[in-house]
């Protein structure tokens, strides 16, 4: 879609060291700060002098709409949509599930991120909300889960793999038996299933990306490295 821009970042490319090697994006974690600002200097470099739109991430459902006048602001959210040009929407992730969606014109866009809790509080399903809160159509959206943490990797206690199953619907499908006591979870099975049920055909959902923990060498995984940083994710309707 030529006037969309977007894309799922790993962590090659920077300057950062260490746990952060090397293109980690986040000023929070405990990174040099010169570094940070490389990697913000190279990421600009290549996307040009354009609005990135952030918010405070909470792990919760809460979706903001961005327009022009309230860029600069950073309230507690975990999605953001839009209908505005020149706005890039930017999620930060290191095993969460970095989700981008877009309607069929390339006209409303939005970025969510979904780690379990936010899948459990029902972020997706939100998301499609606030996007029909602009026009949007959601059998005419497009939504893409970006590289994550995998069944293989997403361990959990069986009392979370219970709650999963109680509160979310049909996600029992997606789990199967792991260490005793323990489930493994497909988080972006069960996001799939949770877009479908607010509209999306499934032949426009898409897995872009590997498990982010068996790919730690190219994208950050707090299941591998408890210090890791942060890549992004982003999606904005071009100028």
């Amino acid at each position: 879609m030529p006037n969309l821009s977007h894309g799922f970042l790993g962590r090659i490319g920077g300057v950062s060291v260490g746990s952060y090697a090397s293109l980690n994006l986040a000023y929070w974690v405990d990174d040099d700060v010169a570094h940070v600002d490389e990697n913000w200097r190279r990421l600009r470099e290549v996307i040009g002098d354009v609005a990135i739109v952030r918010s405070h991430q909470t792990h919760g459902k809460t979706v903001r709409v961005v327009r022009r006048e309230n860029i600069h602001e950073r309230p507690e959210a975990d999605g953001m949509v839009t209908a505005e040009r020149g706005i890039l929407l930017a999620v930060s992730s290191a095993d969460c599930v970095p989700i981008l969606i877009s309607d069929a014109r390339g006209t409303i866009v939005g970025a969510i991120h979904a780690g379990w809790r936010g899948v459990i509080a029902g972020i997706a399903q939100e998301g499609i909300r606030a996007m029909e809160s602009l026009g949007a159509r959601p059998r005419d959206l497009r939504a893409a889960l970006g590289p994550s943490i995998g069944q293989c990797c997403f361990e959990v206690d069986e009392d979370l793999a219970r709650r999963f199953a109680r509160e979310v619907e049909g996600s029992e499908r997606h789990a199967r038996a792991g260490r005793p006591g323990k489930s493994h979870l497909d988080l972006r099975a069960i996001i799939t299933d949770q877009l479908m049920r607010a509209g999306l055909p499934r032949e426009s959902i898409i897995n872009v990306g590997p498990c982010t923990k068996c790919a730690n060498d190219r994208f950050f995984s707090r299941r591998a490295d408890a210090s890791s940083g942060l890549q992004l994710s982003f999606i904005g309707i071009r100028a």
